[in-house]
């Protein structure tokens, strides 16, 4: 835990002049979603989505997953990519994680977008799920 923390901060120093907000989007009835996301691009190999993700609820959180898109500049979705987040979320608690965008070569144009599109409560085997992509599709600006 805390090499990979260490890891992720050396990582956001290196980059530090490669770094984008990644835009967010969430479902409204989602029991956990991301407050904020970074995009660091390191100076060699993918680039890696620095976010914080908080349990919006009263019960704890087993585990979540993150979708990212990636989307040409011109607003054409180019890959999809899901990854575990962080597991337990106490209630009301934020963690930071981080998901690398290794499914396809991410260009500096594109535009990146996260959101939480599973979780599982403690002790369920329900997962609460949605469809992220609409949203996803809607925040991107579409340029001509």
């Amino acid at each position: 835990m805390v090499t990979v923390l260490t890891a992720v901060m050396v990582l956001a120093a290196a980059a530090a002049q490669a770094e984008r907000p990644a835009l967010v989007v969430a479902d409204p009835q989602s029991p956990a979603r991301i407050t904020r996301a970074t995009v660091l691009t390191p100076a060699e190999g993918p680039p890696i989505v620095l976010y914080a993700a908080v349990n919006q609820t009263g019960d704890a959180l087993d585990q979540f997953t993150v979708m990212a898109f990636v989307f040409k500049a011109d607003g054409t979705l180019k890959a999809r990519q899901v990854a575990p987040g962080r597991r337990t979320l106490d209630p009301r608690e934020t963690k930071y994680s981080t998901l690398v965008l290794d499914g396809s070569p991410v260009e500096p144009t594109d535009v990146i977008v996260v959101g939480i599109n599973q979780v599982q409560r403690v002790g369920s085997e329900a997962w609460w799920r949605a469809d992220l992509q609409p949203a996803a599709e809607a925040a991107v600006p579409l340029k001509k």
